[in-house]
């Protein structure tokens, strides 16, 4: 049941190696797309890409030995709270992912920082054993009674049903992803829930499955609002995608204001680094042409190579088929 069989790969073209390569245009001569930051609406923090499982298609490649992201400290990541406010940038949201953020043993510090400083906070979770732990969901339920509904869970069930789900995340990961969401709907978190939308099934027919399970399971969660259950498109970078022109806003009929570079940042530490850095969004980890520096300040202001007067250039197959033609963003934060 993998999804990318050599069936499929004989349908969907590989990618062209000629494409995405030269930041200011397009491998047919126009010009690229870019997208400014209006508003620094939510900042990420990668707390690390060690997790307790390994996703047949994970995006980052987490595993429980991939340590390619070390773990941020809170310490480190106050720093970014403490930029965020002397900068005046009105952030109204901190996420934290992974890997699987509640290995980090920072996890709850953080969030309990940033949850103090009047942020809301997004934790994406696979909700299994390193959430689980007597210390950590004690301290979990301590920030769920004095902060309420600023902090939202979002689990990873990658579909409504236990075979798809365990095709991508392995055998025995389905009752234990759904313990970890019944204690967390017992204890009345602000919960929400990220699928994929891989398994040939039309948008409706999988938000139908999830409020059917979300009914059986008594989650409060409401599956016809994407915020609630957001439903990711794949990327695979080896597949052939368009890439994406200054005239594409008009054809596609997207606002390019609407993409998540327009409102997010991510921090991240890489294994052997000093210091954190900033990227421009959560699905682009690794690629060191898209490094904005290690300071919010920097970020703002960098110039050359994918960047334009602090702009980002969709030079990324990402940038396609997960935000703009996918309509894929991380974010719940709203105006």
């Amino acid at each position: 049941m993998d999804r990318l069989t050599q069936e499929q790969d004989a349908v969907f073209p590989s990618l062209d190696e000629n494409k995405f390569c030269t930041p200011a245009t397009t491998l047919t001569g126009e010009t690229r797309a870019e997208v400014a930051l209006t508003k620094l609406e939510t900042l990420w923090f990668n707390t690390g890409t060690l997790c307790n499982i390994a996703c047949i298609n994970c995006y980052i490649g987490s595993s429980p030995t991939n340590d390619a992201l070390s773990y941020i400290s809170a310490v480190e990541a106050g720093r970014y709270l403490d930029e965020i406010a002397s900068l005046e940038l009105g952030t109204k949201e901190i996420g934290f992912t992974g890997g699987e953020p509640f290995m980090n043993p920072d996890m709850i510090a953080m969030a309990e920082d940033a949850l103090s400083r009047g942020f809301e906070v997004l934790i994406l979770t696979n909700a299994m054993q390193p959430m689980q732990r007597k210390a950590v969901s004690e301290k979990l339920l301590n920030l769920q009674q004095k902060y309420g509904d600023r902090l939202t869970m979002r689990v990873s069930l990658d579909h409504h049903g236990q075979a798809f789900h365990e095709v991508e995340r392995g055998a025995n990961t389905w009752n234990v992803a759904l313990k970890g969401l019944d204690w967390l709907s017992e204890h009345g978190f602000m919960l929400a829930v990220a699928g994929r939308t891989c398994w040939s099934e039309a948008e409706d027919e999988a938000r139908l499955g999830y409020q059917k399970l979300f009914a059986r399971r008594g989650y409060k969660i409401d599956a016809n609002d994407p915020a609630a259950l957001v439903l990711f498109p794949e990327m695979d970078t080896r597949l052939d995608i368009a890439e994406i022109t200054t005239s594409c806003w008009s054809i596609l009929n997207v606002d390019p204001a609407g993409i998540m570079c327009a409102t997010s940042r991510m921090v991240v530490k890489r294994r052997g680094e000093d210091r954190p850095g900033i990227l421009p969004c959560t699905v682009l980890p690794f690629d060191g042409d898209f490094h904005m520096g290690t300071t919010l300040s920097e970020s703002l202001q960098v110039d050359g190579g994918n960047f334009h007067n602090g702009a980002v250039r969709l030079n990324h197959p990402h940038c396609a088929r997960f935000c703009v033609l996918g309509g894929g963003s991380c974010s719940q934060a709203t105006d």
